[in-house]
């Protein structure tokens, strides 16, 4: 009979539970808010096309091994990166932000990345906002797309996609050059 109660009382309380939050009541932990139509209409659709600049050169390097592999095929290489962003190919072309977050050879068959990085917006109207990029980047791929999964700023509730393309890999020093096309919805 005691099992019984207890198993009434739980039911009794998880209904109480979903009870209030289909009303909104609030609780001391959880508390529901409504968007208003207006600002689901007024969602906004962005696209902007950068350069990312990955130096592993030179004296002043903008992506480094945090941990190295050990076998030869790389697997398990991680890079921290702190990456220019600019408007054109050239790495002296605007400087709009930096990619700031890190990559690392997720696939024991193939040049795969997992990357994870953030866009920080330095110039113009975007400037202090971020969007959020993680996912997969297959680099011998032509176009690689990788899920734009959050955003700060004016890119709050930011949610898209990013398509990368190569546009030039240095064989003798490693450095590169991804186009980036980014397509971002957000409030």
């Amino acid at each position: 009979m005691a099992k019984i109660l207890q198993c009434y009382f739980i039911i009794l309380s998880a209904c109480i539970l979903l009870c209030s939050i289909a009303t909104g009541e609030e609780t001391s932990y959880m508390k529901t808010s409504e968007l208003k139509r207006r600002q689901l209409i007024r969602k906004k659709l962005t696209h902007f096309r950068v350069y990312w600049h990955d130096v592993v050169s030179g004296t002043n390097p903008t992506s480094v091994p945090i941990v190295r592999p050990k076998n030869f095929t790389g697997f398990g290489q991680i890079n921290m990166i702190d990456n220019l962003l600019t408007t054109e190919p050239q790495l002296s072309s605007k400087v709009v932000g930096k990619a700031q977050g890190f990559y690392g050879l997720a696939s024991q068959e193939e040049i795969g990345l997992l990357m994870a990085m953030n866009f920080v917006f330095t110039h113009g109207k975007y400037n202090g906002s971020t969007i959020t990029i993680m996912g997969r980047n297959a680099i011998f791929n032509k176009v690689r797309e990788m899920p734009v999964i959050g955003g700060s700023g004016l890119f709050r509730f930011a949610s898209g996609y990013a398509q990368a393309k190569t546009h030039s890999f240095d064989l003798k020093n490693g450095d590169a050059t991804v186009e980036y096309d980014v397509y971002v919805t957000h409030y």
